[in-house]
């Protein structure tokens, strides 16, 4: 186990690193790969597209597909840093606020919604209070830390079910708080869903 000094738009971050063990279903993945280290790991998970996979409760499906979100990118990671012991990277689902600053490809779908926002539940890594994105090549916590408005730990297996109820459970909330959009709960899921279309399609 070590870490590496990686920089991220500008900022240091202390990333962890270590050497991946031929065993486990995800790191036999990896190594098959000739990705050998965690670190290399994180970019190769970063640099595969923004997608859904075909089946969310198999973490494999992210090498088959060749694609992955912001859950089974990082719970793929998490699996990974559990497989070789390394148990201090946690994996977390954030509710923040989406909107066309952070997020400016859903601005077509707030603005034709008259949303300023919509909360989202977004999955990413914490080391040492750190946030980790992998998400995509471009994505930085910086994005989205200021419209942060709770977050969770959670297990990889909890990126299906439990996430999605957690999220809605939340967005419930959010609708009795602001009747005046008129909107329910059916309502904002559809919204959601387009925004998160609008994202695989950038």
């Amino acid at each position: 186990m070590f870490f590496i000094i990686v920089k991220e738009h500008n900022v240091m971050i202390n990333q962890p690193d270590f050497d991946i063990s031929y065993k486990g279903r995800i790191s036999k993945e990896f190594v098959n790969r000739n990705i050998l280290t965690f670190n290399q790991a994180t970019l190769f998970v970063k640099g595969l597209r923004y997608g859904r996979n075909a089946d969310k409760e198999n973490l494999t499906s992210v090498f088959t597909d060749n694609c992955g979100t912001c859950s089974t990118k990082h719970a793929l990671l998490k699996s990974l840093a559990d497989e070789n012991n390394f148990d201090t990277v946690k994996l977390i689902v954030g509710l923040f606020k989406m909107n066309k600053n952070n997020t400016p490809e859903i601005s077509n779908t707030l603005f034709q919604n008259n949303l300023e926002y919509i909360p989202e539940a977004h999955c990413y890594l914490k080391f040492e209070d750190q946030i980790l994105d992998f998400t995509k090549i471009t994505s930085d916590p910086t994005d989205f830390l200021d419209d942060l408005i709770d977050e969770i730990e959670i297990l990889p297996n909890q990126i299906t079910d439990y996430k999605v109820s957690y999220h809605r459970n939340y967005l419930s909330t959010w609708l009795d708080n602001n009747k005046q959009l008129n909107l329910t709960l059916n309502d904002i899921w559809k919204i959601r869903e387009q925004c998160i279309q609008d994202l695989a399609n950038k």
